[in-house]
């Protein structure tokens, strides 16, 4: 598997992804640069990993969306590469429109660094084929914005498409409908708040994230 982890000025989980993926695939995948205009060729994978871009300046991946290498991002996920959004990444999903809704500052106002426990809520997507649809997991969290928002008929449409890929299994910052993890309507594009390459070996203190690589590596080998 060829991937690409997308690194912004403010990325702090990028290094973590490639090393996830790596231990999994057994092949580092290539850091490109933001201000890149093209993807590596071949590319199997495109991650844009958590952090926070640009300090979360103005909104959470509002600037970092402006970015060159968007296009080349937008160009992939259209002819159906498999494009994973993590935390920051999931909030630059939004801002760029490869996912609707946006997130918000969380309920309580502060940041939430814990497990939590998730239910997989699709298991039909090259990200969640690992899994067994209605199994929880736990997973952990790391963010102050991850407050999903959207409005009724959006909630209402991309519920009835099933587009929902994990839910909180307990409410620890108020999105809409306990969402946590967000498909678009061609299944492969995910965006996800809770971090799985921080839940790859035993000495995580467990192993549910790795079933996501894992079953990335198996639908694109």
């Amino acid at each position: 598997m060829t991937a690409a982890v997308i690194v912004f000025p403010g990325s702090n989980c990028d290094r973590d992804v490639a090393v996830a993926i790596g231990h999994i695939t057994g092949r580092r995948p290539q850091m490109v640069w933001h201000g890149a205009s093209d993807l590596p060729g071949g590319v199997d994978l495109v991650v844009l990993p958590g952090g926070f871009s640009y300090g979360d300046y103005l909104r959470c991946g509002a600037i970092a969306a402006r970015s060159a290498i968007i296009p080349a991002i937008r160009e992939a996920a259209t002819r159906g590469v498999p494009v994973l959004g993590i935390c920051n990444g999931f909030q630059i999903l939004t801002e760029i429109g490869l996912l609707p809704g946006a997130l918000m500052r969380n309920r309580n106002l502060n940041f939430i660094c814990r497990d939590v426990p998730l239910t997989v809520a699709n298991n039909r997507s090259v990200f969640t084929q690992g899994y067994n649809e209605g199994e929880t997991i736990t997973v952990p969290v790391a963010h102050h914005d991850g407050n999903y928002f959207a409005d009724t008929d959006t909630l209402d449409r991309i519920e009835g498409e099933g587009r929902v890929a994990f839910r909180y299994g307990e409410d620890v910052n108020g999105s809409a409908r306990d969402i946590a993890g967000l498909l678009n309507e061609r299944g492969n594009v995910l965006g996800l708040m809770p971090h799985p390459e921080r839940r790859i070996e035993d000495a995580h203190g467990g192993t549910d994230g790795r079933r996501l690589f894992e079953g990335l590596l198996s639908a694109v080998a």
